[in-house]
């Protein structure tokens, strides 16, 4: 008969060795779906299954993240791990001909990556598999995790072992010697009074002693005097004719070699009756090398790896039973300030050294605290035990002056802040999820209020938080249903006030508030992803309405805003000229301004673009030249073509001598570096008649012309309409 997967040559022995182990149709067992739990973990990965391949379907054990006891053997994956003796990786199932059209990636649970350790039983067969399920492609799986995996699988084979010799203890006594003379694992036999009756040859290289040394002697040679007097008191049992207090269950004792070192061992007691007597039986196995794995693999998935303090999920598991068990509690979540600049300008090397001790200090500082650990990249968060909002607050204020001193790496000295949010349990959450939110809250109003400082929650902030979503709700709608729209405040040549350009300003037509300007919603837009959208269809369309305006002044400039986002999306430049080529555009009809934040980044890429868009032949203008720290440096660096006066400025320019000195002192620069100039907020002839005695190139403002739609713009500026 065919089959539509492929067999293992020795199937029907294979068969043969699953049947022997007593789990087929059996319900969930803490042991196995622990060891899937920690592989989930581990891996990072949604869906972990141990199987058993039967005939026609495969049972799964233990299954994480999917909800479902079996499938059938022919849209198994495990049907192909079981043929190898390596693991069975998928990086790409809907790139891999044998399972591209399989149910299983095509719908539920629409798998995209497997990786697949066959379960080998102690002769050879495979059983079964470990297996790990993502719903997306991985690009590789490493060295460490195929060993990582391998432990996993040995684990849970361990586990199956475990379960199919206490199965054969079920059997005659009879078979169970025949049996137990092949088992790597010590089986002994002993009477109620303990004398060792079975001997097996696993037991001899245990334990160092030869069944001719033991049988006939008490089992009393492998008991450690820590565990003499359990061993006696059991004895002491049996020889009352009672039960055994340890029968009929597996636990972990330790075991004592003939040479008297000691090791772990798990043991498994059971009793029978033979005749009049009460009969003993042991299985023993040592536990080293499974503990050491199990201590090993629970590290990795619970350790930061470059820290070495808790992780998010070792973190979130703590923070769970702590807020639950009502142990009265405070979050201190805390956030690096500017540490992407250091790994920008000294590389990750730099930044990782730092993080590791920012750890150190946390722990050496908090030393009574709960959890301190690292929630990834620069987020670390302490879990402190007690709700004194005064205490904790404390703590922040020395965290925050702690993790700010100076740090030291490859003989540089690196300064980083740090901001800090404070939530307290249970007066700001009744689980652990919304006292984390209260805590990121507090954390995101200390950003806000400028680095460097601490935050205790309070309720108004939550609210500001539902607020600001459904805000964010509301712009996000409001692109989607075409509320934005574009208006132009027209730029003038000051000699003869004649027409040069326009700037294209973004406005909110909202269907209940009205007209809103900027100010209303600019800061939250720009935060968003979809910025990058709204900004590439500001610029399609101030380009369209530039080319139809060239019509009527050939040398029209159109002046474009940008938000900060679209220089690290990386496609600004093809934007750009994409736009340019729709509408037939010279680059000299485009100017794009940029506004210092950009500028004092220091961002080689943001630096290479602006290059790039300046040898195409775009104009550069820097916003609100002289408000902030801008230095000479930066125009020196930066291929900026003009510069504009801010209108804090212009208003008392005619009457305010610091005032003027400043506007004269960013004439004078432009000339120096070739670059033009043009001021904003002019809005009297008096401010007008200064810039023009000082040589100022270029004006706009609400004396010669206020923002207005595209359709008022042409007829008023352009006499389109005569």
């Amino acid at each position: 008969m065919n089959h539509p997967y492929p067999l293992p040559e020795n199937e029907e022995a294979r068969l043969r060795a699953v049947a022997e182990y007593p789990l087929l149709d059996t319900p969930p067992e803490q042991a196995f779906d622990r060891l899937a739990g920690l592989a989930s973990r581990l891996f990072d990965v949604p869906i972990v299954l141990v199987s058993l391949v039967e005939r026609d379907r495969q049972f799964f054990k233990a299954h994480i993240g999917f909800d479902v006891c079996e499938t059938s053997r022919e849209v198994a994956f495990c049907s192909y791990a079981i043929v190898q003796d390596d693991i069975l990786v998928i990086l790409d199932a809907v790139q891999d001909p044998r399972f591209a059209a399989n149910p299983l990636v095509l719908g539920p649970p629409f798998i995209r990556f497997y990786a697949g350790k066959p379960l080998v039983t102690p002769d050879g067969h495979k059983i079964g598999t470990v297996c790990l399920i993502d719903t997306k492609a991985h690009a590789d799986f490493s060295d460490e995790d195929r060993r990582n995996l391998v432990d996993i699988a040995a684990l849970v084979m361990d586990r199956m072992e475990t379960r199919r010799l206490e199965y054969i203890r079920t059997i005659s006594q009879s078979r169970f010697e025949n049996i137990a003379e092949t088992s790597p694992d010590a089986i002994i036999c002993s009477s109620s009074k303990g004398v060792v009756t079975f001997w097996n040859r696993s037991a001899e290289r245990l334990f160092g002693y030869t069944a001719e040394e033991m049988i006939g002697h008490t089992s009393e040679a492998i008991v450690p005097e820590s565990l003499s007097a359990i061993y006696a008191a059991e004895v002491g049992r049996l020889r009352k004719g009672e039960k055994m207090e340890l029968a009929d269950r597996t636990i972990e004792l330790s075991g004592l070699r003939k040479d008297g070192s000691e090791f772990p061992a798990e043991f498994s007691l059971s009793t029978w009756e033979e005749g009049d007597a009460i009969s003993v039986g042991a299985i023993v196995r040592d536990v080293t090398e499974r503990r050491a794995n199990e201590e090993r693999l629970f590290r990795l998935a619970s350790l930061d790896a470059l820290t070495d303090i808790p992780n998010r999920g070792a973190w979130q598991s703590r923070l769970k039973s702590t807020v639950e068990g009502g142990v009265p509690a405070a979050v201190l979540l805390i956030d690096l300030d500017g540490f992407k600049d250091i790994n920008d300008t000294l590389g990750h090397p730099a930044g990782d050294a730092v993080l590791r001790d920012v750890a150190a200090r946390l722990s050496g500082f908090c030393a009574q605290a709960i959890m301190v650990a690292r929630l990834g990249g620069d987020e670390f968060a302490v879990l402190l035990p007690g709700n004194d909002e005064r205490h904790a607050a404390g703590i922040a204020a020395q965290l925050v002056s702690l993790i700010s001193q100076p740090y030291e790496f490859a003989g540089q000295r690196i300064l980083a802040g740090v901001s800090i949010g404070v939530a307290l349990s249970p007066q700001h959450g009744n689980g652990p999820d919304e006292l984390l939110r209260a805590a990121d809250l507090a954390l995101y109003r200390a950003k806000a209020a400028g680095k460097g400082r601490y935050e205790m929650f309070a309720p108004a902030l939550r609210e500001v938080a539902v607020a600001r979503r459904a805000f964010e709700q509301e712009l996000k709608q409001a692109f989607e249903n075409d509320e934005f729209e574009l208006f132009y405040q027209p730029q003038f040549s000051v000699p003869d006030r004649s027409l040069t350009g326009a700037e294209a300003l973004i406005r909110w037509r909202h269907p209940q508030r009205g007209l809103l300007t900027p100010v209303s919603f600019i800061e939250v837009l720009g935060q968003k992803p979809s910025a990058v959208e709204v900004g590439t269809w500001i610029l399609r369309t101030a380009c369209r309405q530039a080319a139809e305006w060239r019509n009527f002044v050939p040398a029209f400039r159109m002046s474009v805003n940008l938000f900060e986002v679209q220089f690290r999306s990386r496609q600004l430049l093809d934007v750009v000229e994409r736009s340019l080529a729709e509408f037939s555009l010279p680059p000299e009809s485009l100017e794009l301004e940029i506004v210092e934040n950009i500028m004092l980044r220091n961002d080689p890429w943001t630096l290479k673009l602006l290059h790039d868009l300046r040898r195409l032949g775009i104009g550069l203008a820097f916003d609100d030249y002289g408000t902030g720290f801008a230095s000479l440096s930066l125009l020196k660096r930066y291929p900026v073509s003009r510069l504009k006066i801010d209108r804090s400025f212009i208003r008392d320019v005619h009457v305010n001598a610091e005032d003027g000195a400043v506007v004269k002192a960013v004439l004078y620069l432009g000339r120096s570096f070739g670059m033009d100039v043009i001021a904003e907020g002019v809005e009297t002839e008096a401010q007008f008649d200064f810039l023009k005695r000082h040589h100022c190139p270029e004006v706009q403002g609400y004396l010669l012309g206020k923002p207005t739609p595209a359709s008022e713009f042409a007829p008023r500026f352009l006499n389109a309409g005569s």
